[in-house]
């Protein structure tokens, strides 16, 4: 089953795919409440726990790169044209390709289970250390900063209803036995929606079957798969069926994670100047180990575009390994790069920008009518759509303006508390936010999502506001990143059940210090 969104090559939503330690699962990062010392930043990269939670595969290789920066001044007035993004992300490119050089974090794991972790090219200095697993470890850099270090077992912070996710965009996989060579039997030609279509057996809530999705598969019948209806079901009392069931998926399940608590001194010569630190991670596997072969040890530039940056970059390590899964804004893999193998790029994802705007447009025609129906206002243009509609697009200028307000509008926070300055910040807008693929953290910021990621924060229905109308009110208050987060909203709603789409907190609560993700199960 799935356990999160992971890259196809190591997706063991597949019938035959096993889970694999090259998983990566989620890149958390925020401001650290400690200011003991001076300005610390929050940093835990965490991945399946393969062999076992606190016990590593000694053929992987993780990567943490960290750039610090100076937060973006947006212009008074955007040019909000196809032009204008093209502009926008451009200049984005070129900073990230040639002003931004990123540091980097690099572990393994010996056969003694010992954590060998490596600092390159910080401004507080490179260095080396062999640590134990599992036990918190205070770091001394060459400059004397304290660096807090966990590489270990933790319960897994990724707290999600992902069959409901999956049953939104009729992904066969998640219900049905699936391999990973059938690509035509993923995403099945049905609409995407928030809320059941009248007829869609496929993929409706089966009440003979109520684990079904989570921990039970059916076999797939003959096609075709399609839908023919023309309105989302209702039950007798009149009440839409939500795809959803708010139920955590990931309680009770575990993770390996390295986490760090570094000094903002560490990573920058300037921490008044660099507000922002952008992280994101990678994973590698050696090559010689030959695991995980639907990714080719030497693969052909035009289907993975990051080898021509590669045989530039790689040292000589490196070349011994493969690029396996990249970690940074969440839900840019699951929802946008449709977690293709060749679209694991990180930072670098700047060549799907053309893709993240048809496949929004996709994704628009499912949900937008869905959010109409229940009565709330969509940032997505569907012509009123009554319904849910399956729609493709094969170019840009045509989606372009289905999706223009989604891609500029700020998203609203509920209050002031992501801001506890008050200075004089500009909110995140998707455009802002998905490329490039990074843990943008604000330091004057709590870090809470899409300012950071902080644990408690839940991304998934953060994820879905995008395809709210920010300009909208609901109860005298503007729509925003926690309104279908909110239980009252759906108590309201004509819908069953009455809950917010995904659970509102952690199956184990976290802790108040470091390292911070709970204990493993």
């Amino acid at each position: 089953m799935a356990d999160h969104n992971d890259p196809n090559a190591v997706n063991s939503i597949f019938s035959d795919i096993d889970v694999s330690a090259a998983d990566l699962y989620d890149i958390f990062g925020f401001p650290s409440d400690d200011k003991d010392g001076g300005e610390k930043v929050v940093i835990a990269l965490t991945f399946a726990s393969v062999p076992d939670a606190g016990v590593f595969d000694t053929d992987m290789l993780y990567r943490i790169l960290i750039a610090p920066d100076k937060r973006i001044a947006r212009p008074g007035k955007d040019d909000q044209s196809l032009e204008g993004l093209l502009k926008y992300l451009d200049g984005v490119k070129s900073k990230y390709l040639s002003v931004l050089k990123p540091a980097e974090i690099r572990v393994t794991v010996d056969r003694d289970n010992r954590p060998h972790i490596r600092f390159f090219n910080f401004p507080g200095g490179d260095f080396s250390a062999v640590i134990d697993a599992n036990v918190n470890t205070t770091l001394k850099s060459p400059k004397g900063h304290a660096i807090q270090t966990f590489i270990g077992g933790r319960d897994d912070a990724f707290f999600n209803d992902l069959p409901g996710f999956f049953r939104s965009i009729n992904y066969a996989p998640q219900y049905y036995h699936v391999p990973h060579s059938l690509p035509e039997l993923r995403e099945l030609k049905i609409p995407k929606t928030l809320i059941e279509l009248e007829g869609n057996d496929l993929f409706n809530y089966d009440p003979a079957f109520p684990n079904w999705g989570n921990g039970f598969k059916k076999e797939l019948p003959p096609g075709p798969y399609e839908w023919k209806g023309t309105k989302f079901k209702k039950d007798a009392k009149g009440n839409f069926r939500f795809v959803y069931s708010g139920h955590d998926a990931r309680a009770g399940q575990n993770c390996n994670a390295i986490i760090l608590e570094i000094p903002l001194a560490f990573l920058t010569d300037n921490p008044a100047q660099d507000r922002i630190v952008n992280a994101w991670g990678e994973s590698w596997v050696l090559k010689a180990a030959n695991k995980i072969e639907t990714i080719p040890d030497e693969p052909f530039w035009l289907e993975h575009p990051h080898v021509l940056l590669d045989a530039w970059t790689l040292d000589d390590e490196l070349k011994k390994y493969k690029l396996v899964d990249t970690d940074g804004q969440a839900f840019a893999d699951a929802a946008l790069s449709e977690r293709e193998d060749n679209r694991q790029l990180g930072a670098n994802n700047f060549w799907l920008a053309p893709h993240f705007v048809r496949r929004l447009g996709h994704l628009g025609w499912g949900f937008g009518p869905s959010v109409t129906a229940l009565g709330l206002a969509s940032a997505f243009d569907h012509d009123n759509s009554p319904i849910s509609v399956h729609r493709t697009y094969a170019s840009v200028i045509e989606a372009f303006p289905r999706v223009k307000k989604m891609l500029f509008q700020e998203l609203n926070m509920p209050d002031d508390s992501w801001n506890p300055k008050g200075l004089p910040i500009p909110l995140r807008r998707p455009v802002d936010v998905f490329i490039p693929n990074v843990n943008s953290i604000d330091m004057d910021t709590t870090g809470t999502w899409p300012f950071g990621r902080r644990l408690e924060d839940q991304v998934a229905t953060r994820f879905l506001s995008l395809f709210l109308d920010m300009s909208a009110t609901l109860n005298g208050k503007k729509y925003n990143v926690e309104t279908l987060n909110d239980p009252a909203l759906w108590q309201s709603a004509p819908i069953e059940p009455k809950t917010p789409p995904n659970p509102m907190k952690n199956d184990k609560p976290f802790l108040k210090s470091f390292p911070y993700l709970a204990e493993p199960w």
